[in-house]
């Protein structure tokens, strides 16, 4: 399961660098995003009343076999995007929008951006 960080303990909050546990974590996430079948079916997920779906009301929208579709979902629970809970003969997954809150603060970061330390060129400077 991943160890992503609820969204106001991140350092993406503040505008500040990523470290190296928060790189990895987020990349995984990513990385889960990537592919076509997984990112719809997290955003059927999250559609659904209460950002809640069982498996029957998803699994409809895709022409791929039911073992297919389990590897997909537990792709998205192995990089924390989604939780699951079995009722009966159903599993019910559950976006986790604190997980998805995160990787959208690193696409558009809060507060103030960092500053450069970098000197600029003599070729830069206006003349």
């Amino acid at each position: 399961m991943s160890k992503l960080l609820p969204l106001s303990a991140s350092a993406t909050a503040t505008a500040q660098a990523l470290d190296t546990d928060e790189v990895d974590e987020l990349a995984a996430a990513f990385k889960a995003l990537g592919d076509p079948v997984r990112l719809r079916l997290l955003s059927l997920i999250a559609a659904h009343e209460g950002g809640e779906a069982c498996v029957c009301d998803i699994s409809g929208a895709f022409e791929l076999t039911g073992p297919t579709i389990s590897h997909h979902l537990k792709v998205l629970r192995t990089a924390g995007l989604v939780t699951c809970e079995r009722r009966g003969t159903w599993v019910y997954y559950r976006a986790r929008p604190e997980v998805i809150g995160q990787l959208a603060t690193v696409l558009v970061p809060l507060g103030a951006p960092l500053a450069s330390t970098c000197a600029p060129d003599e070729s830069d400077l206006p003349t």
